[in-house]
């Protein structure tokens, strides 16, 4: 008989690779889907032992060869990335996206189990595109003859090193359309791999959950804080105005309108309690971790 094995997508990008890595680390079979098996973050995940296959969304029968074999699935959906900027929109797209990725795993006939990653209190009628769309997958899923789990991480601590964020930090400042005394619920990419890892690989103990996670509560100034110490120079949070992020994204307009005015909900403390072996990160700790290239 043939290995069963993890199916890990998004395995190129932040939370994929994250999950990649917690299972490899673990000696778990993994295979790691993307669109282009040649690139050089394919190459570094063969380097840690995964089998990496092309996999394209939008090709049904590439997933179900991708698929066929696995004993559970890590899925994820982005409506990013489509266009010119990274605030370009694909929210129906997503969906659609999603959706044939879940029908693909009932068609392989192996997949026991699936997490999927969604976004915080998005099964909570937010308004906010890129969450809605998520939640018509998650809804897709409950529908269908599979073991899942459902995993709604926080702001990514990721975020605040991106292109867009770094251009910035370089003039030192952090640009946030929020308030700096208002927390957010934030998450390193691999504490989201060390969670969807613990789910995929103990399934009973997660099935028919869905859960909000995050690693720690900052408020914008307590992440500027954090960088500065990490970078060795001052930064400092800067207020953007919700009509200037309009402008260019309504989308995120959108979310950061709605965790101004309603907030996120993670019970941090809970999860620190509950799931130790996660080996959170303080935004501190993240921040020390990364080598921060300001010029």
């Amino acid at each position: 008989m043939t290995q069963q094995f993890y199916a890990v997508t998004g395995a190129t990008g932040a939370q994929g690779g994250a999950v990649v890595h917690a299972l490899r680390r673990a000696g778990h079979p993994v295979r790691a889907l993307t669109r282009d098996p040649a690139s050089p973050a394919a190459a570094e995940l063969r380097a840690l032992g995964a089998e990496v296959v092309r996999a394209d969304f939008d090709d049904p029968a590439s997933l179900l060869a991708a698929l066929t074999g696995a004993d559970a699935l890590f899925a994820m959906s982005t409506p990013f990335g489509a266009g010119s900027t990274p605030f370009s929109t694909g929210f129906a797209a997503e969906t659609r996206q999603g959706i044939a990725l879940l029908d693909a795993a009932v068609a392989a006939g192996t997949v026991r189990h699936v997490v999927f990653s969604s976004a915080s209190n998005a099964d909570r009628g937010t308004g906010i595109p890129h969450f809605e769309s998520k939640h018509l997958i998650e809804r897709h899923l409950a529908t269908l003859p599979l073991g899942h789990t459902i995993l709604g991480p926080g702001v990514f601590m990721e975020n605040y090193a991106n292109s867009w964020t770094l251009e910035l930090l370089r003039q030192g400042v952090l640009a946030l359309p929020m308030p700096g005394d208002r927390p957010l619920p934030v998450i390193a990419a691999a504490d989201i791999g060390a969670f969807a890892a613990l789910a995929l690989t103990r399934p009973e103990r997660f099935a028919g959950r869905r859960i909000d996670i995050a690693s720690q509560w900052r408020t914008p100034v307590q992440l500027a804080a954090a960088i500065s110490a990490a970078c060795g120079r001052e930064i400092v949070h800067r207020e953007v105005p919700l009509a200037e992020v309009a402008g260019y994204s309504p989308d995120l307009a959108a979310m950061f309108r709605y965790f101004q005015q309603v907030g996120l909900e993670v019970d941090v403390e809970a999860l620190h309690r509950d799931h130790p072996e996660v080996g959170w990160h303080t935004m501190a700790r993240w921040a020390a971790e990364r080598t921060w290239d300001l010029g």
